[in-house]
């Protein structure tokens, strides 16, 4: 049997080669398949016997209802990458790279870093991590296979960020501004204790940490198959700053921190006055306190305003797909739920009623809307959008079973995440910073999907059994 960790022929090359050439042969751009759920999704609607008029309404009237959650999600990620790219974020990254005593523990040590951030903010853990790499792959006293820390760096997107704090499930369901006004009757409000602060969360992500951990450990290439950023032929140099040439005595604000510093400290009486008038979980799962804070600790971090905007700058490309395909999941969601008839019967119920005789308990559903999701997230790589979608119907099933709704969500958020170590979508910003192609990460990743998704289903079913 050939060593998996080989690199070469069969094993971890021969299946990177089968996902890469699958993707590349059958995977459209991302915004392909919203147009093409759009589209199916408004001839199911016809087909269950809603006129294409009020098809088309329905539509256009819930395109925009997911604006205020469109751009909160769109700051978790710019906050994020604005405190991962600050100067102490930098000094922390020298620090922590020298700590691995060699190349197969500092793919571990990148591995358990991704997680640990994602669970924080998920655009902090792309960004910090894809650095990292970065910053160990320089060191000259330990042999670092570039591809597979890559794919280590990846695992906060893989299968970390929906059981923290930046979930978009969690954070949509724990804030009735941001759930769009056709989900909110079936759905209601779901604050973050029936979520992510739950123990049997805590078993997930100590077990989901566990197994990505000794996957990483187990997938490193041999000694004489590593491959090094140089053999990869990527530059590590650090670009030197531009020279300034001349100053304007407007540029003075911009480069001091004192218009910071009083932002700051004005700033940090409203945060103090939110948690001191309520209950600090209930202020966290709030998306605009949450954004607030992150955006905060950006500001303060770059110091001065000048490198703050650019900071800024250069994180607004990551959030281009949410922008440009959250209002058609919103539509998606609003011809789902558009009644045929007097009676009030929509397509999220016919859906629902399929889950719910596919289902003979909590247990099963468990297992059931877990694998459909992770099938879904294959063609739809968000998890917010994608939650918008299936919410109404699965929501129905689940008061219909018994299942626990806050679980729900986190059975949805297990499996959702799950594909994205396939499709890869959200990997496009981290291969920026490596330099390295998709196909040089799928072939790890794909491994540490076909170990988790078992594994997750499970875990997510039986846990489903121990709420009362």
């Amino acid at each position: 049997m050939q060593d998996l960790r080989s690199g070469r022929g069969g094993g971890l090359e021969a299946l990177s080669n089968r996902v890469v050439d699958l993707a590349d042969r059958w995977f459209p751009d991302a915004y392909v398949f919203v147009l093409a759920a759009v589209v199916l999704v408004a001839i199911a609607a016809v087909a269950h016997g809603v006129s294409p008029m009020q098809v088309g309404i329905a539509f256009g009237d819930g395109f925009w209802s997911l604006g205020p959650f469109t751009l909160q999600m769109t700051y978790v990620a710019i906050g994020g990458y604005v405190v991962a790219t600050s100067p102490p974020a930098a000094a922390l990254l020298r620090r922590i790279a020298g700590l691995p005593a060699s190349g197969r523990s500092a793919v571990v040590w990148i591995a358990l870093v991704s997680i640990g951030l994602s669970l924080v903010n998920w655009g902090l853990s792309l960004i910090f991590s894809g650095l990292l790499v970065r910053e160990v792959a320089r060191r000259t006293d330990i042999a670092l296979d570039y591809r597979a820390a890559g794919a280590a760096a990846y695992l906060g997107l893989g299968c970390g960020f929906t059981l923290g704090i930046s979930s978009s499930a969690a954070q949509m369901q724990a804030n009735s501004d941001s759930i769009p006004a056709s989900l909110l009757p079936i759905t209601g409000v779901i604050d973050f204790s029936q979520t992510i602060f739950t123990w049997q969360n805590g078993l997930m992500i100590a077990v989901i940490t566990a197994v990505a951990a000794a996957v990483c450990y187990w997938t490193v290439p041999g000694p004489g198959n590593v491959r090094t950023a140089s053999d990869l032929g990527v530059d590590l140099s650090i670009a030197e700053p531009e020279a300034v040439q001349g100053r304007r005595p407007a540029d003075w604000l911009a480069d001091s921190p004192i218009l910071t510093i009083l932002f700051v400290a004005l700033c940090l009486c409203w945060i103090a006055n939110r948690f001191v008038a309520g209950s600090p979980i209930q202020h966290l799962s709030g998306l605009d306190t949450y954004n607030f804070i992150f955006l905060l600790m950006g500001i303060l971090l770059h110091w001065r305003p000048k490198n703050l905007t650019n900071a800024f700058a250069r994180a607004v490309p990551t959030v281009s797909g949410v922008l440009l395909q959250f209002p058609f999941y919103a539509g998606i969601a609003a011809m789902l739920t558009v009644p045929r008839n007097a009676a009030g019967q929509t397509l999220s119920d016919a859906i629902a009623t399929f889950f719910i005789g596919a289902s003979s308990g909590p247990t099963i559903f468990s297992g059931v809307v877990g694998l459909y999701s992770a099938f879904l997230g294959l063609f739809i790589p968000s998890a917010g959008g994608k939650w918008v979608i299936e919410a109404p119907y699965v929501m129905t099933a689940a008061k219909a079973v018994g299942a626990h709704p806050g679980w729900t969500v986190m059975v949805y958020n297990i499996a959702e995440t799950l594909p994205n170590f396939i499709n890869p979508f959200w990997m496009l910003p981290l291969l920026g910073i490596l330099g390295l192609r998709a196909k040089d990460l799928v072939g790890f990743t794909a491994m540490q999907f076909i170990v988790h998704l078992p594994i997750a289903l499970i875990l997510g079913a039986i846990l489903m059994s121990t709420f009362n």
